[in-house]
């Protein structure tokens, strides 16, 4: 049996720690904050609930994996379910789109919004997507990075190199289908589920809208939240000891592998194997001794581009609002200014002007106190906190004035609140970065800006013997689907107990 420590309690974390335990390691799963869950948060005050992180479950299969292999099938411990519309979209010009949950709808959706042809245009992208989907789920989403290797597997035949396209961008590709400004407009969205610019983002992120509209968006009642809480059941119950308010202030090394930590409060646990579900920068940043054999690892990170951050209203409003779908999308005018001020063109980071607008508003009960109320999780993209260097979310007043901001543009595109609202929480990218030592606040660590970007990302076997990488700062990325992935890759490079 061998003794190992997972540093955070994040999905990725939990989800490591219950596929341990499960093999015969002994775990302890150190947690600084009082809860587990790391970014699968919750917020509730005077019978108001909000998700303050995910907000659906793509991919269920993956979690449906994470179970049946550590015990009871997903469905004894919670309650999933398909949204149907999971998204309405609207643009600046008035138009309104709401994508079935069902994918043979969506063609005809598509035709009824934006006109004859649209539909057509939108499967053909698709169509390519899935052949994408299926050169790279195996080899590269399910594999652990291996240089050189990691690129033959993805190279192991010419017909898909072609389908991956690695020398064009999410945008590039997404012009060679998509007639309709739109459609364009949609298919850049899906750079921003990792914090990514379409313009530089891999065409290899058309697979996400793939997965999305293919495996269907989900929902968990209650919340997300309970797919931590549940995953952390699941750890406990095979044998993983689960402490919170526990922070880890650095990694024991000894004979030049991680044989330990030592907490905040100076309490040292000794391990065999270490996982960490830290944000990968903070733990080669801070965590690490000076001694330790990654400078390689610094170096390939500075390389990256950061994924920016979120900058999040709480609303607890009074009274409902009529046909609103679980997520609502209202975009810019000029979705390019956006990607501009989040990643520093014609100028530093700064907050967007006309920003995106997402509104997650679910329809159930454990989030409201009456149903003459809603509880809204309010989310524009936003740079990181990056004092001195970009925008500082901690300036005296900027917090609240970005928030009235938010709530105008939201009543510039037909969504006015402010009458209801009873009362609100502002979280910035400098709270996203008290909370779970990302740095700046940023939600995926190292966006996919550039065509090698998915290769510089931290791999999940650290240069260190003994210390491996899970979460949405390793490979293969960030989201829920990744994530899980990436404890069940860590899995089998520590292999089973001895």
């Amino acid at each position: 049996m061998s003794r190992v420590v997972v540093i955070g309690s994040g999905l990725g974390g939990l989800a490591a720690a219950a596929r341990l335990a499960a093999g015969g390691h002994q775990v302890t799963v150190l947690e600084q904050a009082p809860q587990v869950g790391g970014k699968l948060g919750w917020y509730a005050r005077d019978g108001h609930g909000f998700d303050t992180g995910p907000s659906l479950v793509t991919l269920p299969q993956v979690l449906r994996d994470l179970f049946t292999a550590t015990g009871a099938p997903l469905e004894s411990e919670l309650d999933l379910l398909r949204l149907d519309p999971a998204t309405g979209y609207r643009f600046a010009d008035g138009t309104r789109l709401q994508l079935p949950g069902d994918p043979a709808g969506i063609p005809a959706a598509l035709d009824d919004a934006l006109g004859a042809g649209a539909g057509t245009q939108w499967t053909a992208f698709l169509d390519r997507a899935e052949r994408m989907w299926q050169a790279t789920e195996q080899p590269f989403l399910r594999s652990p990075l291996a240089g050189a290797a990691t690129l033959a597997r993805l190279a192991r035949s010419t017909g898909d190199v072609a389908t991956i396209a690695p020398w064009r961008s999410l945008r590039g590709l997404g012009s060679g289908y998509l007639q309709h400004p739109h459609l364009r407009t949609l298919l850049d969205r899906y750079a921003t589920y990792s914090g990514s610019d379409p313009r530089r983002a891999p065409a290899a992120l058309a697979t996400v809208p793939y997965v999305e509209q293919a495996f269907g968006s989900w929902y968990v009642r209650g919340g997300l939240r309970r797919v931590a809480e549940a995953v952390a059941r699941r750890a406990a119950d095979r044998g993983a000891e689960l402490r919170t308010s526990a922070p880890v202030a650095r990694v024991l090394t000894e004979g030049g592998r991680a044989r330990g930590v030592q907490l905040a409060g100076g309490e040292r646990i000794a391990a065999d194997v270490v996982v960490s579900n830290a944000d990968a920068e903070a733990l080669y940043a801070g965590l690490l001794p000076a001694g330790a054999p990654v400078r390689a690892a610094r170096a390939q990170l500075a390389r990256t581009t950061p994924s920016f951050s979120g900058f999040v209203l709480l609303l607890a409003l009074q009274g409902r609002t009529p046909g609103l779908a679980h997520h609502t999308v209202l975009f810019p005018q000029d979705y390019d200014a956006e990607f501009d001020a989040l990643f520093g063109r014609g100028g530093p980071p700064r907050p967007v002007a006309d920003p995106t607008v997402y509104v997650s508003a679910p329809d159930d009960p454990a989030t409201r106190p009456d149903d003459d109320s809603e509880s809204w999780f309010v989310l524009v993209n936003a740079p990181r906190h990056e004092p001195g260097r970009g925008v500082d979310w901690d300036t005296p007043g900027l917090a609240d004035s970005y928030a009235d901001r938010v709530l105008a543009v939201l009543a510039e595109r037909g969504l006015d609140v402010r009458s209801r609202v009873r009362w609100r929480v502002v979280r910035t990218p400098a709270d996203l970065a008290r909370d779970t030592r990302s740095v700046g606040g940023s939600i995926y660590g190292t966006s996919s800006n550039g065509a090698r970007a998915a290769f510089l990302r931290p791999a999940n076997a650290s240069p260190l013997p003994g210390l491996y990488l899970v979460g949405g700062s390793a490979h293969p990325g960030g989201g829920l689907p990744l994530v899980l992935l990436s404890a069940e890759i860590v899995t089998g490079l520590v292999g089973p107990a001895r």
